[in-house]
């Protein structure tokens, strides 16, 4: 009768002791990964809003998990803000995270003591605007009328916003779109609403002004009246 021959397997224990030391070292390389923290964080075209204000607001000034905060999460939790209209998150290399934040910017105090945002709300005058020159509008502007005043108050740019004080609406007899702006340095514009983008090269005429002082109109053509 044949002898039945029985082979013998060898345990590959190093190979599987091996296995086992990569896919441990995996796992912990994954987890201290997660567990990384926020290493940089840039915040982007917030003129109004301090950095403080959107790091608490995201959650992320103590610097959490670069991984575990996700972009959705911290988007929404920055758009819950009146004050802010949209917001974009990038990452970089080495766990850097970039803020890039679209202000609903203030434009102007209204007869009611509210601050007007570019997007048409109102809030309070807190501490998030008072920081900041935004001019004050001293009479009310026809419901018909207001819309196109705010898109015209959004046309100028920051600086020119600042050096304006008081902001009236003035209508004639041939004009009904008509606005007159007291200037803080004591001078007055009269602009109608299809040329409120003109005040932008404010800059530029005071260059021409000789340190004189009057009154500019850009409602009806360009010229300048010297205050006696």
């Amino acid at each position: 009768m044949a002898k039945k021959i029985v082979k013998k397997r060898k345990l590959r224990v190093f190979r599987f002791l091996m296995v086992l030391i990569v896919f441990t070292g995996l796992i912990f390389f994954v987890y201290l990964s997660f567990k990384l923290p926020i290493m940089n964080i840039i915040i982007k075209n917030n003129n109004y809003l301090n950095d403080d204000y959107i790091l608490e607001l995201a959650e992320i000034k103590n610097y959490p998990s670069f991984w575990l905060e996700t972009n959705i999460s911290i988007k929404k939790k920055l758009k819950k803000s009146i004050y802010i209209n949209d917001v974009k998150i990038k990452r970089k290399f080495f766990n850097v995270l970039i803020i890039d934040v679209q202000e609903n910017r203030p434009l102007f105090n209204n007869v009611d003591g509210k601050v007007v945002l570019d997007n048409k709300k109102e809030v309070d005058n807190d501490t998030v605007w008072q920081q900041f020159r935004i001019p004050r509008l001293l009479n009310y502007v026809p419901d018909n009328k207001f819309a196109k005043f705010v898109k015209g108050m959004k046309s100028i740019k920051i600086d020119i916003l600042g050096k304006i004080s008081d902001i009236e609406y003035q209508p004639n007899e041939y004009d009904k779109d008509r606005f007159l702006l007291y200037m803080d340095d004591g001078n007055k514009v009269y602009l109608t609403l299809t040329k409120f983008k003109m005040i932008n090269f404010y800059n530029d005429v005071l260059k021409q002004l000789e340190n004189k002082k009057g009154i500019l109109y850009l409602d009806s053509g360009n010229h300048f009246q010297i205050m006696e």
